[in-house]
Formats: C-alpha cells, sequence, structure tokens
C-alpha cells in the first residue's frame, strides 16, 4: 500500500524513480517491433494495416469497413443517454470557450524606412487524432484533440480509435467527435494507426500533425514518424502529485490519489503534506476506498507500486519537492494556494485550492487535459490551438532601408566565408554606372 517517508533525500529518491518508470529494457525490443510496423504500412497501406489489426486487435475488417460510415455515427445518437449527451456538448463549449482565448494573431510592423516585418499563422492541412481504446472510452481525449484543431481552423481532422471485439466504435467517442466537429473516423489502433495517419494509405489520409496519447507502441510510433509529421508530445502514464495541509480533507485527498491511480498501472500518484496525521488519515482512507472498487486491481497495483506519501517541514519545502518531480497534474489543497503558486516552476497543469478536484481538468473546465508527463513539463506545454498552427515570418525592405544595412550583411557573410550571400545584397544597392559596367561585360549566347 501507500508508504509514508518523513526523509527528504528518500523522498528525492523516490520521486525521480517514480519519473522514470517507463524506462524499462523491454523498449528496445518494442521499438523495433514498432518499426516493423511502420514499414510494412509504409510499403503496403491497407494491407498492412488490416493484417496488425487481426494480429494485435484480433479484428478482421475489410478495407471498406476502416472509415466509420454514416448511418454508424447516426446510430451513435441513439446509443447514450441524453443526459451523456448534454455533458458532451457542455464540455465541447466549455472547452471551446477557453481554447479560443489562444489563438495567434498574425501582425505586422512599419518601421524605418519602409521596412515591413510580420508573422502569419496559419493552420496545418490535416490533423490526426488518435484516441486510445482498451481499458476505457475516452471521450474527453476527443474533446480535447479536436476542439482546439477546430478552433485552428484546420480544414480537415480525423480521428483513429482501435475497433472493439465487434468492430465496433464506442458510442460515445462517435457522439463526442461529431459534436467536436471531426470530419472522419477510422477503426484502427496502435502503431498502425499511427504510420498509416503518418504516410496515408489507400484508405487513409497523410496528415501533417498527429496528435493524442495511446500505449508505449502508440508513443513509440509517435517517436519514429516525427519529422515526417508534427507531434503533440511522448505521452507517458499519468500522474498527480497534490500539496495539502491541516486543512485538506484526507478523504478528498484519498478519491484524487485512486482518481489518478486507476488509469493505469504505471500511474503514479504522490501526496506532500506538512501534516503527519493527515498522511496516517490519507493512507487509511485509500485503502478503505480500495475495497469495493470496480478497477481494483489495476489501482492497487499503481499504487503499491507509484503511490507515495511523504511528511515535508513546510510547504516550501513541498514546493521544491514537486518541482522536481514536475508533475503533469499538481493539487494545491492547502488554505491559500495562490501563496505557493510563485514557488510553483513546473507543472503540466495546476489545481488550485480544496474544492479544485483533477477531474474537473479533466473533462470539462476548460483547458487541455493532454499534458506533460514523466517530468517533460520543465520544457513543454499542454496541447493546445498553437499545436495546429504553423507561422511563416514576414520580411520586406525598401532599397533606402536594404543600402543602410548592406554593409553590416557584407562583414557577417564575409566572416562566415558565404561570398554570394554578400553578392546578393551589394548587387542590389551597388551604383548604377558600375552595374551597368557589369552588365555590359556578361556574355551573349552566339
Amino acid at each position: 500500500m501507500l508508504r509514508i517517508i518523513t526523509q527528504r533525500a528518500e523522498a528525492l529518491t523516490e520521486l525521480r524513480r517514480i519519473c522514470d518508470r517507463t524506462h524499462d529494457d523491454q523498449v528496445v525490443h518494442k521499438e523495433a517491433t514498432v518499426r516493423e510496423v511502420l514499414q510494412a504500412v509504409k510499403r503496403q497501406g491497407d494491407r498492412a494495416v488490416l493484417h496488425y489489426t487481426e494480429e494485435y486487435d484480433q479484428v478482421s475488417l475489410k478495407p471498406e469497413e476502416l472509415r466509420v460510415s454514416g448511418s454508424e455515427l447516426d446510430a451513435a445518437y441513439q446509443q447514450v443517454s441524453q443526459e451523456l449527451l448534454n455533458a458532451i456538448q457542455l464540455a465541447c463549449r466549455q472547452v471551446e470557450a477557453f481554447h479560443r482565448q489562444r489563438v495567434p494573431k498574425s501582425w505586422v510592423q512599419f518601421g524605418k524606412d519602409e521596412v515591413v516585418l510580420g508573422k502569419r499563422y496559419t493552420p496545418v492541412d490535416r490533423a490526426g487524432l488518435y484516441v486510445p481504446g482498451g481499458r476505457a472510452a475516452y471521450a474527453s481525449t476527443v474533446i480535447m484533440n479536436a476542439i482546439p484543431a477546430k478552433v485552428a481552423q484546420v480544414p480537415r481532422i480525423v480521428i483513429a480509435t482501435p475497433p472493439g471485439p465487434n468492430k465496433a466504435v464506442n458510442p460515445a467517442v462517435l457522439v463526442a467527435a461529431q459534436e467536436a466537429g471531426v470530419d472522419e473516423i477510422y477503426r484502427v489502433g496502435g502503431a498502425q494507426a499511427i504510420a498509416a495517419l503518418a504516410y496515408g494509405t489507400e484508405t487513409l489520409p497523410k496528415v501533417d500533425v498527429i496528435t493524442g496519447p495511446g500505449n508505449i507502441y502508440v508513443t513509440l510510433a509517435k517517436k519514429l514518424v516525427y519529422g515526417t509529421v508534427g507531434i503533440d508530445s511522448l505521452a507517458g502514464p499519468s500522474e498527480v502529485l497534490i500539496i495539502a495541509d491541516s486543512s485538506a480533507n484526507p478523504v478528498h485527498i484519498a478519491a484524487d490519489l485512486l482518481a489518478q491511480a486507476e488509469h493505469d498501472p504505471l500511474a503514479a500518484a504522490i501526496l506532500l503534506t506538512t501534516d503527519a496525521d493527515l498522511a496516517i488519515k490519507v493512507v487509511a482512507e485509500v485503502k478503505q476506498q480500495l475495497i469495493n472498487h470496480p478497477r481494483r486491481m489495476l489501482t492497487e497495483k499503481a499504487i503499491a507500486h507509484y503511490g507515495l506519501v511523504v511528511v515535508v517541514e513546510s510547504l516550501e519545502v513541498a514546493a521544491e519537492l514537486s518541482n522536481e518531480f514536475a508533475p503533469e497534474h499538481l493539487e494545491l489543497e492547502i488554505e491559500d494556494p495562490w501563496s505557493l503558486l510563485d514557488k510553483i516552476r513546473h507543472a503540466g497543469a495546476i489545481f488550485l485550492g480544496n474544492s479544485t478536484p483533477e477531474a474537473v481538468g479533466d473533462y470539462l473546465a476548460g483547458p487541455n487535459h493532454t499534458l506533460p508527463t514523466s517530468g517533460s513539463a520543465r520544457y513543454a506545454s499542454a496541447l493546445s490551438v498553437e499545436t495546429f498552427i504553423k507561422s511563416s515570418s514576414l520580411i520586406q525592405y525598401s532599397p533606402k532601408a536594404l543600402e543602410r544595412v548592406a554593409s553590416a550583411i557584407d562583414v557577417l557573410a564575409t566572416a562566415e566565408g558565404l561570398p554570394s550571400h554578400a553578392d546578393s545584397v551589394r548587387l542590389r544597392v551597388q551604383d548604377p554606372a558600375e552595374l551597368e559596367r557589369l552588365d555590359t561585360e556578361i556574355p551573349t549566347a552566339e
């Protein structure tokens, strides 16, 4: 069960071990398998996609069955409750409202001597969204990936998601996709789905950016196709770190830790607290809430291997340990969460106060739940509109402006041993008489 640690050095060791939990010896073997899948799909297209879908998902499909049909999309609405539909629609509205605040605006600046500088933002042509299957149906993942692409005005948004045993795709996923503005849905998962989106097949379109989480094979596939396409990130197992003081409720904290652990046996659930009594109560409450937990086996495994409670002497020390871990999700369940915020440097998403469980952000607060994991919050950010947009620099110089900087460019180009760089400027600003002389020296065709 949950271990309680009181020594800072031991806590640091454990936090580093948990952060590195995905670096196992099997990755090299798995990467070789993924490379094989990628090359096969690149060469054989649909044929390889169908082969690996049958081999890994035990689902036999025909090429025409890869794309989810219109009738299936219509039928999905009849298979979800009105309450679920309402919740999906609310989540779409909330997430869209948040991401509309993040759209970069093109700009130009008119400077001295008619110099014009600027930046122009345009969306990618096609976005491929991966939605995992397996242990759960992730309608929320559809919303979190599709809405930013829609707000970015990507012309073509497609989803790849594994088929179920009867070839069906979960109706909640289909409904969420339609509500979020997805154009096409394909029933294919795993590394073969990433390959199909990266290279294109007879049925699946080649896309420009692939986003969305998946298992280790999906993650390795995204890593290997990066460069052929853009990706959002290399998502690892989910994690939460909670900083709590005596104002926190142990029942709530236990539920928050389990909410993370129930995702995956590799999920991490960590509590840093200044209250030793709270630590003891949380451990007992976690044990109690696990008794009748529907996902007890995998949740208990995650808690046993990657659950941790650390008693610290101050909230400042808790912030330092949190920054070392750089959690995907950080909950500040303390009396005055804003007072500690300035000391937090690395976190994917920060949930402030005792009434803000991570589940709020997972589903419909608005900010994206696709976040950096495994310490990558030190340099990475959440999926956003910018994931689906690229920028082009705008530069225009007048003859006068070019003449003003010509000598500096000449010096720099000469220093780098690039004479034609210097010539490309010099020949534009040279004395007209000299240019006329050069023109007469250019040989003409006989």
